[in-house]
């Protein structure tokens, strides 16, 4: 039997995954950096000590409930970088690179390099079986709190490349998943504010329209922000203005699909990233584009879209 293990320590989670290329399961081990109350996030010194304390725990619980041997470990796989592309860097996917570095050493398998970005197109090509998509040109948006991204993948693949991307649309100030954390803590939600702002936003029975601002196939949406905290001020219903920051969203990446797809033609359309777990954007972007979304619960930072490439890769030599 041949299992992939894949290795992700992002800015916001520590996670491990074993895939296995015969059944196409993947097992996930994941934990949130612990982000104190009121904060955005956490400091990268602090991701780097949470992941090192973290890290060796879940590949206990890993290992221990995919009770395997190591020899049946063909490869291991991390995210390196963030993004595939020069200097791309943050101290936090050390933490995982090195501890993938000391296994393949010690396993004695090969190692892959791949970027958190990577990882997260392939959980949502995973996830949906679409693995025509690997060699396929397709757009891919990666809409997280650290990116929002349009990416044409594919488009310029070299040998031995996997889903190699050409930015081709970005946010000009804050991210979709800045934004929604943002505006979630002035409406008293708890970091990582995702899930607590669509359930104010469910319970607004207001149509709401809204103006994205973009340029060209960029966006802008710290405007967004401002309008929110006004409408705070001004006594507006917190689930109003939970609703018309996602509205916002929505519109902003259906403008951007649109003229991305007018500027280099149609093709396939995946969302991916943890702002793309949201049911509101979800439902109502697919009912207005021929679009993909990630499953839910690969959408927010997970290790198996790592393994799963691991595998493609070590199968391609």
């Amino acid at each position: 039997m041949s299992k992939f293990l894949g290795i992700d320590t992002s800015n916001y989670t520590t996670s491990v995954a074993l895939y296995d290329d015969e059944t196409n399961e993947c097992i996930n081990k994941r934990k949130l950096l612990p982000v104190k109350s009121g904060e955005l996030g956490v400091r990268q010194s602090d991701a780097v000590f949470h992941h090192t304390q973290q890290l060796p725990v879940l590949v206990e619980e890993l290992f221990s409930e995919a009770n395997i041997d190591k020899s049946e470990i063909k490869a291991v796989g991390a995210s390196f970088t963030p993004r595939k592309m020069d200097g791309s860097y943050m101290p936090c996917f050390t933490v995982g690179s090195g501890f993938a570095r000391s296994l393949s050493a010690i396993l004695k398998v090969p190692l892959y390099e791949l970027s958190h970005q990577q990882g997260h197109i392939a959980a949502a090509i995973y996830s949906t079986s679409r693995f025509d998509l690997i060699d396929k040109k397709f757009l891919a948006f990666h809409v997280s709190g650290g990116t929002t991204d349009a990416l044409l993948v594919n488009a310029n693949s070299k040998e031995n490349e996997i889903l190699p991307v050409q930015l081709v649309g970005k946010t000009l100030d804050l991210n979709a998943g800045q934004l929604v954390d943002r505006v979630g803590l002035t409406l008293s939600c708890t970091f990582p504010c995702g899930k607590e702002l669509e359930q104010l936003a469910l319970a607004c029975l207001q149509d709401i329209k809204v103006r994205p601002t973009l340029k060209d196939c960029d966006c802008c949406l710290s405007g967004v922000e401002n309008i929110c905290k006004k409408l705070l001020d001004s006594g507006s219903d917190k689930s109003y203005i939970a609703a018309l920051c996602l509205k916002h969203i929505e519109e902003t990446l259906l403008l951007m699909t649109n003229r991305i797809l007018d500027k280099y033609g149609d093709m396939p359309v995946i969302f991916a990233g943890g702002v793309m777990s949201n049911s509101i954007i979800r439902n109502n972007l697919t009912k207005k584009l021929p679009c993909t979304f990630c499953e839910p619960q690969y959408s927010t930072d997970n290790a198996c879209g790592i393994a799963f490439l691991t595998s493609i890769l070590n199968n391609r030599k």
